[in-house]
């Protein structure tokens, strides 16, 4: 008779954990304690749950556990930046990559959703690699887990370690919808990391349908990756806007706005690649299509990678850029390159897995052949 495999209760939601605790005949307040001793303490085994009774902790040790996700590495970069290799439940050739950028009192974590990804943006190093599977909530939530452990013991009652999470890593969010939601719901609980949902930001390339589900399950901040002030090149750097084209996303975000209980902004992510979308007539493009949108703007550099095709503009041609959108009134801010020196940049995250699409051989094969 093999084991029944045991409920990882790191990935469980606050109301999936409530369920839990019911179904093996224990009371819901249960749930709020070991919530907090696993994502405000730490907690790693049930014999640190000093509260909780030892006939309850020895049942939990028979049928569940707290599992995150295993670190390869840790590199820190000269600028403080911190990137870790995941390895996840696939096995020892299927990494993901998670970043922690410092930034004065504040430091912003680069989540990842999916072992590679499933989408094919062309100016994107993890895009090129292909795609494998979808992260579960437990390989999710365990990156925040990871990266505040990693500054030593947990204390709920110090100074927050990471104050910021944006899902931009790895993978395209809305593409595994229900992980992701449910690692984003434990973010912001208060019984879990209380982070605000002004602080917490899903970035999406524009799965049109999955934006206004979303609003429905949560009302965390939304950042578009547009990069392209038109559909024809947005049709060549993004391939999903084939699919979903611009005027069909813009009118997702207007709802998604107007749904939210409070007032707020979306990001605009504009990737600028020299020569292809970071002329001034581009910018003047861009500024007319988001003239009823309430957005700001961030600007990203390209972070180059080998074989991709593209190049970083200049600082003038940035600056230009960045200018004509300012004058038309929107509020513009330049992506200060991080953790380059470690690969953790945007769009350098790579990672190491199996990719089911063969998209990277066909990546590779194409670079061979226009050398």
């Amino acid at each position: 008779m093999t084991d029944t495999k045991k409920v990882n209760l790191l990935g469980l939601s606050p109301t999936k954990l409530i369920e839990f605790f019911e179904s093996i005949g224990e009371k819901k307040f249960r749930a709020t304690q070991v919530m907090k001793w696993i994502h405000q303490k730490g907690a790693e085994s049930f014999d640190e749950m000093t509260d909780v009774s030892k006939a309850l902790r020895a049942k939990l040790e028979t049928i569940c556990e707290i599992r995150a996700p295993e670190v390869v590495s840790q590199n820190i970069s000269k600028d403080g930046t911190r990137k870790w290799i995941i390895r996840t439940e696939g096995g020892k050739n299927d990494c993901v990559e998670t970043v922690l950028i410092p930034d004065g009192d504040r430091a912003t974590l680069c989540v990842s959703s999916q072992v590679g990804c499933s989408l094919d943006c062309s100016f994107c190093s993890t895009g090129k690699q292909g795609f494998n599977r979808n992260l579960t909530p437990a390989e999710i939530i365990g990156q925040v887990w990871i990266a505040i452990k990693s500054f030593g013991p947990m204390d709920p009652n110090g100074p927050r370690r990471v104050t910021n999470v944006v899902m931009m890593g790895m993978g395209e969010p809305l593409m595994n919808f229900e992980p992701v939601v449910d690692a984003m719901i434990l973010m912001m609980h208060d019984n879990a990391y209380g982070l605000s949902k002004r602080r917490v930001t899903l970035s999406t390339s524009g799965v049109v349908p999955k934006i206004y589900e979303l609003i429905k399950r949560t009302d965390v901040s939304l950042a578009i990756s547009l990069h392209a002030p038109n559909n024809p090149l947005r049709d060549e750097l993004v391939p999903i806007n084939r699919k979903y084209p611009i005027a069909e996303l813009l009118e997702a975000c207007q709802h998604y706005l107007a749904n939210l209980p409070d007032k707020r902004h979306i990001t605009i992510e504009y990737t600028l690649m020299s020569g292809v979308n970071d002329n001034e007539e581009q910018a003047h493009e861009l500024a007319e299509l988001l003239k009823d949108l309430e957005c700001k703007i961030n600007l990203i550099p390209f972070n180059p990678f080998p074989h991709s095709g593209y190049e970083k503009p200049s600082n003038n041609r940035t600056r230009r850029f960045q200018k004509i959108l300012a004058d038309a009134g929107y509020t513009v801010t330049v992506r200060t390159t991080r953790g380059d020196d470690i690969d953790a940049a945007c769009g350098q995250l790579v990672g190491d897995f199996h990719d089911k699409t063969r998209r990277s051989q066909k990546y590779i094969e194409l670079r061979e052949v226009s050398q």
